[in-house]
């Protein structure tokens, strides 16, 4: 049984808290959070006790421990676990600058224990029966990538004050997708964005509507599209192969469908990410804990976390310049 240290007990806590403490082979040992009260409170809900982040990662008794704090921490919380000892999943990104998730990565190495990512769009089962039947030649070599990431309303500006900005919070995870889908990094990123939904996001510096063209050696293309507003809820991605195409639809609410003299109509998209993915969401804290007792390498890595959080960057450096950033650059 892996006891596990949770260190954060926001939103995105009460999902991970939920997989860990559901899991036969995990029990979630501890909670800590910057404000101690909405520690104890997720604590309460879920049988565990409210500590200290230090008094967590101090523990012997803790094996494991699970970043969901502010990204401005990840970093430090990273090297503060693994030189403790103990393996780490931690919530993308892996930090708002892409220097310091460089030495993060190289500090962890150091100590030798294992380190996951938290992008579970990966372990959604959707994705990954495309991803296993483009592996497996059903639609010969992948050609083009087509990527439609929407929200259903813009987070919070408290939030996106701190978020690092719409490429390294919303599309890192279709960075992340682009690479588990291509196989590869891109060459060249090419970024635009535009603030149409909320005006006080573009004070802030932020852009809220953007799309992002990669471009690969060999010529391959994909296209990344993300909004944070769609009210209907928008999760889509399509790979045009060299004999044909995979597609993944829009998970719906329920499979009735109505038709009448009046037109056809189906229910909308499950709406929300956390609802959209908390299978993916369970089936990554699974893939954690396999991983940890085999001793198998993470399914995500730090290295991945780094690669998605460079093209991030150079996202955000095209969209500055209006031009394409080649992502050896960055």
């Amino acid at each position: 049984m892996i006891k596990v240290g949770l260190l954060g007990a926001g939103r995105i806590a009460g999902v991970h808290a939920t997989a860990i403490s559901s899991h036969p082979g995990s029990t979630l040992a501890a909670i800590s959070d910057y404000y101690p009260e909405t520690a104890e409170k997720l604590a309460k809900q879920y049988g565990s006790t409210a500590r200290t982040t230090e008094e967590i990662i101090a523990d012997p008794q803790i094996d494991a421990v699970l970043i969901a704090t502010s990204t401005d921490t990840h970093s430090d919380l990273i090297e503060a676990a693994t030189a403790a000892g103990k393996a780490v999943l931690c919530e993308k990104p892996v930090d708002l600058s892409l220097e310091r998730a460089r030495a993060c990565r190289q500090n962890a190495a150091r100590t030798g224990q294992p380190v996951m990512i938290g992008f579970n769009r990966r372990f959604d089962p959707n994705f990954g029966a495309l991803k296993a039947a483009l592996d497996a030649g059903e639609i010969g070599q992948a050609e083009m990538l087509a990527i439609t990431s929407y929200d259903p309303a813009p987070p919070p500006l408290a939030y996106v004050n701190v978020s690092g900005g719409l490429f390294r919070d919303m599309m890192i995870h279709d960075f992340d997708m682009a690479n588990f889908i291509m196989g590869e990094p891109p060459v060249t990123v090419f970024a635009v964005g535009s603030c149409l939904v909320d005006p006080e996001i573009g004070k802030a510096g932020d852009v809220d509507t953007a799309a992002v063209t990669l471009t690969y050696a060999g010529g391959r293309i994909a296209t990344i599209r993300n909004t944070r507003r769609a009210g209907y809820g928008d999760q889509r991605l399509e790979v045009q192969g060299s004999k044909g195409m995979l597609q993944v639809g829009n998970l719906v609410e329920n499979l009735v469908v109505k038709s009448t003299t009046e037109g056809v109509v189906s229910a909308k998209p499950v709406l929300f990410f956390l609802e959209r993915y908390m299978p993916a969401y369970r089936a990554e804290w699974n893939a954690f804990v396999q991983a940890l007792n085999s001793g198998a390498a993470m399914p995500v890595t730090l290295d991945d976390g780094v690669a998605a959080l460079a093209m991030a960057e150079a996202a955000t450096r095209s969209a500055k310049s209006g031009q394409p950033v080649r992502l050896a650059d960055v």
